[in-house]
């Protein structure tokens, strides 16, 4: 299949890399042209422009937020350039607000629009085990099934409402967020006590939360290692973002997500933009004056 793929940070690049791997050929563009020498050293495409890129069979996008994926396709006007009777696939986290408005941009050109999430952090992605959400019509889903399966483990069907993949993926994030919040408080209440991080959520993540989320984020709790970013603190913070505004559009109260807000608000505050959002768990730390007792 004639694909291109937009937006080559740690997860895009992984992505493509994966698709290239399945024999598709691949067109590659990004902002920063540095990211694609990698990939054209694998055999795909390099475009000089996004519109370049636009031709072909799909358009796959893994952009960073609302502001670089409504400058990308509508302010730049890429869905203009678009061969007709491409599918785009948005795998970006982006509010159901911009959802919305995609798909009826792309209805009214005459464009396929799949939306496709993903769960699952840059070492997942290298592996083609990502968890992809998808929705959109059934006829582009099933067009670009090849391509979902070559970069994940499992596709979950969303329905054909494209902003429901979006919503679902935000509430994943906004229930990821709460978990890594949980496991810094408490394990700020075990220190303070003298069970260390590391012996307290051996413990609980073996026992009462033996699932991947605890234990993948208690691990780089317990060993307080923050860096490199998998899902840095300030892309946390948009995303309990995006839950608090789909919540209020639909009226739904999410009190713990304003706890959220506000801790990730407290350690972009502290200069922890460059750490993983399981760096919560230092907020809970300096909040107990742990490390001036």
């Amino acid at each position: 299949m004639k694909v291109g793929f937009i937006g080559l940070g740690a997860m895009g690049s992984a992505m493509a890399s994966n698709l290239i791997a399945a024999g598709h050929s691949v067109t590659v563009w990004n902002r920063s042209g540095a990211a694609c020498a990698p990939l054209a050293s694998l055999g795909a495409k390099v475009a000089s422009t996004p519109d370049r890129a636009a031709q072909g069979d799909v358009l796959c996008s893994m952009l960073a937020n609302d502001q670089a994926v409504r400058e990308v396709f509508l302010e730049h006007a890429l869905l203009d350039a678009m061969d007709r009777g491409m599918v785009h696939v948005n795998h970006a986290t982006i509010s159901v607000a911009l959802a919305q408005e995609l798909a009826q941009a792309h209805e009214e050109r005459g464009l396929a629009y799949v939306a496709a999430p993903v769960f699952g952090r840059p070492d997942m992605a290298a592996a083609a085990k990502l968890n992809i959400l998808a929705a959109g019509a059934p006829a582009a889903i099933e067009k670009v099934q090849p391509l979902l399966q070559a970069m994940g483990s499992r596709v979950w069907p969303m329905g054909g409402a494209p902003e429901r993949a979006n919503v679902a993926k935000i509430a994943g994030n906004f229930m990821l967020a709460s978990a890594i919040e949980s496991m810094a408080e408490a394990t700020a209440l075990t220190r303070a006590y003298g069970v260390g991080a590391a012996d307290f959520l051996e413990v609980m993540t073996n026992t009462l939360f033996a699932a991947p989320a605890y234990q993948g984020y208690g691990r780089l709790i317990a060993e307080q290692r923050f860096k490199p970013a998998g899902f840095t603190l300030p892309l946390g913070y948009k995303d309990v973002g995006l839950a608090l505004a789909a919540g209020d559009a639909a009226r739904v109260p999410l009190p713990f997500a304003g706890v959220l807000r506000d801790s990730l608000l407290e350690a972009l505050a502290a200069g922890d933009e460059e750490l993983d959002w399981s760096a919560l768990a230092l907020v809970a730390a300096r909040r107990a004056h742990l490390d001036e007792r």
